[in-house]
């Protein structure tokens, strides 16, 4: 699909974009074990735990975007995997604290090395990781993610204006 087709939306171009990253992401981390959900999930909590937090699952799901419910089933997978531990949180019992284990570091450490290869490889377009032009795109998604999505509107005939 050439950049000049007609009728490419932001939105078509992000979810085409998501889709190319995930997959290549999956690829990179196959060897070790693991999808890119649950690369994020490790991910994600190597950074949580090396500032000093042991965050709870709605927390880590809070971070990564993921649902709730998805990242209970990615962290059981996890644990049986030998790469996490999940505990009950002792000033909320309804709560559940995950932490990599000693396998868990190691794993994660090597995965995230792959995936900043990788990284550097698919930004090589805008100038690599450290350019000027990667630090825009960054913040331009940042902006986005920053945005609120509002309320939605239902799409129904009392609901659309018409014009005289």
């Amino acid at each position: 699909m050439s950049n000049g087709s007609p009728g490419l939306t932001p939105g078509f171009l992000v979810w085409r974009l998501a889709n190319k990253w995930r997959v290549a992401v999956d690829r990179a981390v196959a060897p070790l074990g693991l999808t890119h959900a649950q690369y994020s999930v490790v991910a994600s909590l190597h950074g949580m735990q090396r500032a000093g937090e042991r965050p709870s699952q709605r927390r880590l799901a809070d971070h990564t975007g993921l649902e709730a419910l998805y990242v209970s089933k990615l962290a059981r997978a996890l644990e049986s995997a030998g790469l996490i531990e999940r505990t009950r949180d002792p000033r909320d019992p309804r709560a559940v604290q995950l932490a990599l284990t000693e396998q868990g570091r190691a794993v994660t450490r090597e995965a995230i090395a792959l995936v900043q290869e990788l990284h550097q490889r698919l930004l090589e377009p805008l100038g690599g990781l450290d350019a000027s032009r990667t630090r825009a795109f960054t913040d331009e998604l940042r902006t986005l993610l920053d945005a609120p999505l509002g309320p939605s509107v239902p799409n129904d005939e009392s609901t659309r204006e018409t014009t005289p």
